[in-house]
């Protein structure tokens, strides 16, 4: 029998091994990464700074750690040229030299690529990306390097604003940028979102919003021009872009499997081609691409179950996100994007607590935003219906 093959050593990749190896301790694993496969938790990098974790510390095991681990064959640096589903193999390209390799199931935990603006200006090749770990590393590397520490932040959404906040508190200068109105803007409603904004301006963090950046130039001591599109001018030491993530799916595409904006896949994780599935923030399960830990660990156990022989569909509860900004404490959430909402806002003295309703009057999704609103959480997500039912 072939072994089940994993693409990808992101979180996804890793907790499907796992949760598989709980079930079924024998049969053969193989894993490809392109990377040093090293595991490490991606959520800790933007918030590193302040529990002063060195990049070194954030890892939590190498290859050769995993593979003990996990019985697992690990395949690093190693690129998947070609995915032939009729034959149940993939093509691998490590050192210059191709190789076949079959799978009996495909795992397809390949993540997300950081969408990248087009911006002029030859500093523009030195904008800053943290999609994993090696890019953190380069990202504090330069960051130790700089006097000034004046950081300039590309995208205002959740992974932006958490690194605004881990930035600040560590004795840096902060100005996000974001095309939005408001941050976060695809997760709170406009009240909630400016008293948010105001809790993190209170740190010194500061906002420029409804522009973008239209040229980034090299100017003496290393320093960087941000020409912005309403005119204005700002000098930072270092810039990082956080823009949004775009699932990868060429190689699915290269194969002929169905994606929208993630690569297909119905309740069990099936993508359209036999055998195949696909796990984590390249998947849009049942029409719903949730880039977040909690939906990768309800997929990686039904699917763990499924490749054991217990065909199990993936079951969504209510699962709030808690956005890393201390000085801003919030847990969001979001309500369904098919569900119409109206907002009720409960004030309190150290925050506010606003709660999604449909038309039924049905919780749907809340925001909490400060300490007391934040001892909600429990209370309040079990009173939200399922995203994705338990079927039997």
């Amino acid at each position: 029998m072939h072994p089940i093959v994993i693409i990808g050593s992101g979180m996804a990749g890793y907790t499907v091994a796992r949760e598989f190896r709980k079930l079924n301790p024998e049969q053969e694993l193989v894993m490809i990464s392109a990377d040093d496969a090293v595991n490490y938790a991606k959520p800790t990098l933007s918030n590193a700074l302040v529990g002063n974790k060195a990049p070194d510390q954030i890892a939590l095991g190498d290859a050769a750690k995993m593979s003990a681990q996990l019985n697992m064959r690990i395949e690093t640096l190693t690129e998947v040229t070609a995915l032939q589903s009729e034959q149940h193999q993939i093509i691998l390209k490590k050192d210059g030299t191709e190789t076949a390799q079959p799978y009996s199931q495909l795992i397809l935990a390949v993540g997300a690529n950081p969408v990248r603006l087009a911006i002029a200006g030859d500093g523009s090749d030195d904008i800053h990306v943290v999609n994993n770990l090696n890019d953190y590393k380069t990202f504090r590397e330069n960051l130790s390097l700089r006097n000034d520490k004046r950081v300039v932040i590309l995208g205002a959404g959740l992974i932006g604003c958490e690194f605004a906040n881990d930035l600040q508190n560590t004795g840096h200068k902060v100005t996000v940028i974001d095309l939005a109105p408001q941050p976060l803007g695809r997760l709170l409603p406009a009240h909630v979102a400016t008293a948010f904004k105001e809790n993190l301006e209170e740190t010194g963090i500061r906002f420029v919003l409804g522009t973008t950046v239209e040229k980034i130039s090299r100017v003496e001591h290393g320093d960087y021009q941000v020409v912005l599109a309403n005119g204005q001018s700002l000098t930072a030491d270092i810039v990082l872009s956080a823009i949004g993530l775009q699932p990868q799916l060429a190689l699915a595409k290269s194969a002929g499997i169905e994606t929208s904006r993630g690569i297909l896949t119905n309740l069990q994780l099936n993508t359209s081609h036999a055998d195949i599935f696909a796990v984590g923030d390249c998947a849009e399960v049942n029409g719903l691409l949730l880039p977040y830990v909690m939906p990768i660990m309800q997929q990686a156990r039904a699917l763990a179950k499924t490749l054991n022989g217990e065909s199990t569909a993936v079951h969504y509860p209510a699962m709030p996100v808690a956005v890393k900004t201390p000085a801003a404490p919030l847990t969001v959430l979001p309500a369904p994007p098919d569900v119409d909402v109206t907002w009720e806002t409960e004030e309190l003295d150290d925050g506010m607590i606003a709660r999604a309703l449909d038309s039924d009057a049905t919780l749907r999704g809340f925001v909490l935003l400060g300490p007391t609103a934040g001892k909600q959480r429990l209370t309040l997500t079990k009173l939200v219906p399922d995203l994705i039912p338990v079927t039997v």
